[in-house]
């Protein structure tokens, strides 16, 4: 008895947390997808690649996941530059990656 109740636990955390990170990962995805468009550069591959996750003190003070996502976009169709994107549960930390254009007419 106790030890179905141990594994039903375990496998409602491990359901609770893969649900967490396919939640981070869409964020990021849409995140790079609005970065690449303000850019006016091409988002390439359609998706964004987790590269590293770890416990991490938010902007608030929390503990909790951190995770580091990768993603490449293109100016021109010959050219792959990576960008990357930190999520703090679905919280942006920072986004490294295209800028949008300078706007040089004053």
């Amino acid at each position: 008895m106790l030890s179905t109740l141990i594994s039903l636990l375990l496998a409602i955390a491990l359901l609770a947390f893969w649900f967490a990170g396919r939640a981070a990962a869409e964020t990021a995805t849409w995140l790079g997808q609005q970065a690449c468009a303000r850019a006016g550069v091409q988002w390439l591959d359609f998706s964004v690649h987790l590269v590293a996750m770890r416990l991490a003190r938010g902007p608030d003070g929390w503990l909790g996941l951190e995770r580091h996502y990768r993603f490449e976009y293109s100016s021109g169709g010959e050219d792959r530059h990576a960008g990357r994107i930190v999520l703090h549960g679905r919280r942006l930390v920072a986004l490294a990656g295209p800028m949008p254009p300078q706007d040089t007419a004053h």
